[in-house]
């Protein structure tokens, strides 16, 4: 069975590989988005029924909702208070247990582990830490702990995301681009906002650049997750209509919405501050780690006796100050839920607990608009009479600062509060936080790389230029050892000691990849359990190259702590392995073939710039045609808004400006050849790309 899978999965994982851009995003994204609706619809139904067992049945109280989730008004007091920190602890407790024992990558937020695979490997999230995120989040938010419930959301579709990359095949920038589109549907799914998940999905993996790849994918998963998750649960915002009849006509109010970024940046800063350090105290604190999760439920509960407003994801607490509620709740109260929500975000999840940090960060900027609001109205002009607008522009600026996500961010809450036309207003207060938080370099998701200059892959892209025109199949090495599945530890030891190998690839009965195991474990196992098979060892996860890519793309897989992958052909078959040594060979030995092509027109070379003709004889021609005379180097080919690096495969196409150095008895004769006024070349001469 296993076998006609791996099979099953090669020939779909070709059929997308030959796909046009159109019909591969369709169906990846399709199914992307079909996952992260059906998962944020099993977790947001987890999260009810652990809420309603821990808090409503263990505590006897009630939190309250948001409109889209029925606008319960809550309990007005506490049946047992002394109940409270018990429960609370007891969700962080099974956490604990839970991450600790099965999969602890689970542990924290998972957002930032899910961008950490963006960068670093799309292929190693792994199904079990899925799973275990669905429950240890349900617990530890369920409970009271303060969480958001767009990490294990995120969590599911990116890790959905990543077994299509493992299964598939799928090339690391395809990967990339489907984890990040994973996040972006996953998070808008749970909270009703299509456009600003799938804007999530370019905007969230950098914290000063954009992954524009990711937009148009993103934009077809989130529909479809969205539209799953309404039609289950509800299409209604999660905050209603709240904002919707506000209208920017006073000019001065721009001074007051300017106020709010402002101090929402300096919140930000100590949202992502107070988080880490928490997270580092955490860590240096003596003990056990899968009982800290239970102390910092325990504090939260405590907390939660004075301020109750700290329990849960505060959605509900959120509605009231959207309202007049607002007026009714102490005004210390006010002042005092932005720091107690982070410390109590900090000590339910920092201190190694499971849920968001994107919901909390929201609630905290929608309190920080609303002591901004409590302040200004009885006393400066201009400033609404209702407090909406001010705790909507609240939760933008603060965590899509902080988030380094402010478009995304932006458009999220607008969507959760059907607030457009808070828009305007709301970029003064967007921006002036944003520049607040950019200045400091500081960032709530540390897995954030700063530009898509400091992607691995793309630093060498940009310090090898020529990489692109050098395949995987020239310069890839042999592999020395493939191990069976069937092989016990003991004979593959054996093998890596002959032949001075850090690792292999495993195959089943076919021939076909099952994995990479490393010498290290293989070591350990054959200590304890000498007979077992490599197979179990094997790490689906690892990185793998197709053969027919060239080596600007296979870059992004070497960029793991490995240094090197394996080279599959398109039935999922071994056919060598590629270091970063074998990539540095063949870059040499490229860059000296075009300097010996440089040397036979060097010192008299002629620039040559034209256009390829309708009737040239070049058109629909590779270079590596006999077309253009010896010593010919064609440099560049600019092709409607790309600027291409020309090799031997590169076809030209009627429209395409060439630029070439020749020789200067040649200039004419390639010009006319480009233009299409015809050409006799002599057998043997043949083109030279650069």
């Amino acid at each position: 069975m296993a076998r006609r899978l791996r099979a099953g999965a090669a020939r779909l994982g070709a059929w997308i590989e030959r796909s046009s851009y159109l019909r591969k995003w369709v169906v990846l994204g399709g199914a992307i988005g079909l996952i992260a609706g059906l998962g944020a619809v099993v977790f947001y139904s987890a999260l009810v029924a652990a809420t309603h067992f821990f808090l409503d049945t263990l505590a006897g109280y009630r939190v309250p909702t948001p409109a889209g989730e029925g606008n319960g008004a809550g309990s007005g007091y506490f049946a047992r208070p002394w109940a409270i920190p018990l429960v609370v602890a007891l969700g962080g407790l099974l956490s604990g247990v839970l991450v600790f024992f099965v999969a602890p990558e689970a542990e924290g937020h998972g957002t930032d582990a899910a961008i950490d695979a963006v960068h670093k490997n799309p292929r190693m999230i792994r199904a079990r830490a899925v799973v275990v995120k669905i429950v240890a989040s349900a617990l530890t938010i369920g409970s009271g702990g303060s969480g958001g419930r767009e990490g294990p959301t995120a969590q599911i579709s990116a890790g959905f995301a990543s077994l299509l990359a493992r299964v598939l095949d799928l090339s690391p920038e395809d990967g990339r681009v489907a984890v990040s589109v994973g996040i972006g549907s996953g998070i808008g799914a749970i909270f009703g906002a299509p456009l600003g998940g799938a804007v999530l999905a370019a905007d969230i993996v950098y914290r000063d650049d954009f992954e524009v790849e990711a937009l148009i994918p993103g934009l077809i998963a989130s529909v479809i997750a969205y539209t799953v998750f309404g039609l289950v649960e509800t299409f209604t915002p999660l905050f209603g209509y709240v904002a919707s009849g506000y209208q920017f006509h006073k000019p001065v109010q721009l001074v007051w919405f300017a106020v709010i970024g402002v101090v929402c940046g300096f919140v930000g800063l100590a949202y992502g501050r107070g988080f880490y350090a928490m997270v580092s105290l955490t860590h240096r604190l003596p003990g056990s780690r899968m009982l800290k999760p239970a102390l910092g439920g325990l504090l939260v509960g405590l907390m939660a006796l004075a301020v109750p407003e700290v329990l849960g994801t505060g959605y509900g607490w959120v509605q009231k100050a959207l309202g007049p509620s607002l007026a009714s709740i102490p005004l210390w109260v006010v002042l005092l839920l932005p720091f107690a929500r982070i410390l109590a975000t900090s000590l339910s999840i920092g201190s190694g607990g499971s849920g968001g940090i994107f919901g909390p960060g929201m609630v905290i900027g929608a309190f920080t608009g609303a002591a901004v609001w409590r302040l200004l109205e009885p006393i400066a002009p201009g400033v609404p009479h209702e407090p909406a607008a001010f705790v909507v522009v609240g939760m933008m600026a603060c965590f899509g600062a902080i988030a380094r996500a402010p478009l995304a961010i932006m458009l999220m809450v607008a969507e959760m509060t059907g607030s457009l036309t808070l828009l305007a207003p709301a970029m003064v207060a967007v921006g002036l936080a944003y520049l607040i938080v950019r200045h400091s370099d500081d960032t709530i998701y540390r897995s954030q790389l700063k530009s898509r200059a400091e992607a691995p892959a793309q630093r060498f892209g940009f310090g090898l230029p020529m990489l692109a025109g050098v395949t995987v199949l020239q310069a890839m090495s042999p592999p020395r050892v493939v191990l069976g599945e069937q092989v016990s530890v003991t004979e593959a030891v054996s093998q890596f000691d002959l032949e001075g190998v850090p690792g292999a690839p495993v195959i089943d009965e076919q021939g076909r990849f099952v994995g990479v195991v490393g010498r290290a474990g293989v070591s350990e196992e054959a200590g304890q359990r000498p007979d077992a098979d490599v197979g179990r060892l094997a790490d689906p996860t690892a990185a793998t190259v197709p053969l027919r890519a060239n080596l600007d793309t296979a870059l992004a897989a070497l960029s793991g702590v490995s240094g090197w992958a394996t080279v599959l052909d398109t039935e999922r078959r071994v056919r060598g392995v590629l270091a970063t040594t074998d990539v540095v060979r063949a870059y040499h030995g490229a860059l000296e073939a075009n300097l010996g092509r440089l040397s036979q027109v060097a010192g008299k070379a002629s620039a040559v710039e034209e256009r390829v003709g309708e009737d040239s004889p070049l058109a629909g021609q590779a270079l590596r045609s006999r077309l253009l005379p010896e010593g010919c180097v064609v440099v560049s080919v600019h092709r409607a808004n790309s600027l291409l690096s020309p090799n031997g495969d590169t076809v030209l196409h009627p429209g395409d400006v060439v630029n070439a150095l020749v020789r200067p008895e040649q200039v004419n004769r390639v010009r006319h050849a480009l233009l299409g006024g015809g050409l006799e070349v002599p057998e043997g001469e043949t083109i030279r790309p650069g």
